[in-house]
């Protein structure tokens, strides 16, 4: 009877980043325009180990640009709840093929997981974060094991609990770099201008945060930008950005 298969030892080469690190390079690129910070991170020493996840929504289009103007070859990921407008779809395709992206990456629900928890696809009327959480969050969670560093199109001003957000942050062992953190309404319709970029067509119909269509509301004059999403909930975020508990505001 022979000996049975040896199991080879495996060593993760994966960078582990920690509260200090994002510390750290918040301080080094403290002052820097967000143009050059990309410019220098995704050619330098995190070429090869970071995405870009994206919405494709109101103001997605800024930070991909930025992306783009320095590596077309960055993998974009995006995550199809399989809820999303059909809109938010076909704006996500010719925006990246307008921008000259090689490697968008989308990931979808996992089908066992979705017979599991919501056979009926209604799971968002009656539990927001559980359908966040089976359609978003663990997507995300599969799409980004690759990669140690990522990149979010989070601001400051989109709402209220944003509004301390840092450049840099660690994320479950991750760098995570929020570049546009402290833009303004105004920078980004500037930014839209001089590059010409085009608009998601939900934009102009009253829709400044776009999420998936059955929690996607429009949003009323003085409202704050994304008042629209789960309203009538006691939640503000899907769960990608507070991975502790799904629905309470962040501590940053």
């Amino acid at each position: 009877m022979g000996e049975p298969a040896r199991q080879l030892d495996t060593i993760d080469t994966g960078r582990v980043y920690t509260a200090a690190d994002a510390a750290a390079f918040a301080a080094r690129f403290a002052g820097v325009p967000a143009q050059e910070m990309l410019r220098e991170l995704l050619t330098g020493e995190l070429r090869g180990r970071i995405a870009a996840v994206s919405s494709f929504g109101a103001e997605s289009a800024v930070l991909l640009h930025m992306i783009a103007e320095v590596d077309r070859d960055v993998p974009v990921v995006f995550t199809n709840t399989q809820k999303m407008f059909g809109e938010t779809l076909a704006y996500r395709d010719e925006l990246a093929e307008r921008l000259g992206f090689t490697d968008l990456r989308v990931f979808r629900p996992d089908p066992r997981l979705l017979r599991l928890k919501d056979d009926k696809g209604l799971r968002w009327s009656y539990d927001p974060d559980g359908c966040c959480e089976l359609r978003k969050v663990e997507p995300l969670r599969r799409a980004l094991l690759p990669f140690d560093v990522w990149i979010s199109g989070r601001k400051g001003f989109q709402a209220s609990t944003r509004r301390a957000m840092p450049r840099f942050e660690e994320d479950d062992g991750r760098l995570k770099i929020n570049p546009l953190s402290a833009w303004t309404k105004a920078d980004l319709d500037a930014y839209f201008k001089e590059h010409e970029l085009p608009r998601h067509p939900l934009e102009a119909q009253g829709y400044p945060s776009i999420g998936c269509a059955p929690c996607t509301s429009r949003v009323q004059p003085g409202e704050d930008p994304r008042a629209g999403r789960w309203r009538g909930w006691d939640k503000v975020e899907c769960g990608i950005h507070v991975p502790e508990k799904p629905g309470e505001e962040p501590a940053f």
